[in-house]
């Protein structure tokens, strides 16, 4: 398992090179260019942050935690605020124990999102994840819009090992998650993992959807603990954002599957969504394989953005 972990975190590291080259080396002038910690000093890091995407909230909250720890530590020189800026970012992105709850109840997972952003292989990689772990799992293909969503979601309920239950496209979404609950309880499932539409350009009919879903799942599984995920790309900076938002709109988010990190400059993304929304980024996608897609670990992906190998411990 800690092979795993290692070989995870290097991909991160790999996988966040564009991210880092973006944020981490003008960081490091900063430290290195500056003889003073003064007003542009902050400016600069600032700026900087803001550049890497980790949106105007977080920012001001890292650099204002910076600044007070600084004071309080009495630190003159700016070389010596590095592992404090590390330990602010962190800070920002804590998701609490219970994050993933939903692994050790009776759950029913939501995954929503737009087409393109990963959302189907998300889900079809959360399933092998899930069955790993030794979870009896079923996936339903609720995703009816995109003829080739359900055709994907089998391929990777048959990769995974795991039950599905879908219907033709252009099928009712609700129907097919009312077949996949009877489908869950039959087999006494841990786990019913539902992917979803998630069509922003036409939110009322998405709200009425989804509105649909929730009180089928309310009234046919009320014991089931709940879970809402939203998968959004990496690769889209502020635009997954506001998606984000969006979809926040339109229903209770629980948590962000980010995907692509490895082909963005804009990883700083993780760190937006977490303070501008208060949602907590739950899992991140690295890379094509099953691997690649992680439960998202704050230290880990500070570290791996500022290439800090984590200490033993």
């Amino acid at each position: 398992m800690a092979e795993e972990k290692k070989g995870f975190f290097k991909r991160l590291v790999n996988g966040l090179s564009k991210t880092r080259d973006n944020i981490v080396a003008g960081i490091d002038n900063i430290f290195s260019g500056f003889s003073a910690i003064d007003e542009d000093f902050y400016e600069e890091i600032e700026e900087i942050l803001v550049m890497g995407d980790l949106g105007i909230n977080a920012t001001t909250s890292i650099i204002e935690n910076l600044k007070e720890k600084v004071k309080e530590l009495k630190i003159k020189e700016p070389a010596e605020c590095k592992q404090l800026l590390i330990n602010s970012i962190k800070e920002q992105m804590d998701v609490g124990d219970t994050a993933y709850e939903f692994e050790n109840r009776k759950s029913v997972v939501l995954v929503i999102g737009v087409n393109g952003v990963g959302k189907t292989t998300s889900v079809g990689k959360l399933a092998g994840k899930l069955k790993d772990q030794g979870k009896k799992v079923v996936l339903a293909a609720a995703d009816t819009f995109r003829a080739a969503a359900g055709e994907q979601l089998k391929e990777w309920a048959f990769r995974a090992g795991v039950d599905i239950v879908s219907a033709g496209e252009g099928a009712d979404p609700a129907a097919v998650v009312y077949d996949a609950i009877a489908a869950a309880k039959a087999r006494n499932a841990d786990v019913l993992l539902c992917d979803t539409a998630g069509r922003l350009h036409n939110k009322k009919n998405l709200m009425e959807e989804l509105r649909k879903i929730d009180r089928i799942i309310d009234k046919e599984f009320p014991d089931a603990y709940r879970e809402t995920l939203v998968v959004l790309d990496g690769t889209t900076g502020q635009n997954a954002l506001s998606q984000a938002r969006q979809f926040r709109d339109v229903t209770n988010i629980t948590g962000i599957i980010l995907t692509k990190l490895d082909g963005t400059a804009k990883g700083g993304i993780a760190v937006a969504i977490q303070s501008e929304l208060g949602i907590p980024v739950k899992y991140i996608g690295v890379g094509e394989s099953i691997d690649d897609l992680q439960k998202f670990n704050p230290d880990e992906f500070v570290n791996a953005l500022f290439h800090v190998e984590a200490q033993e411990g």
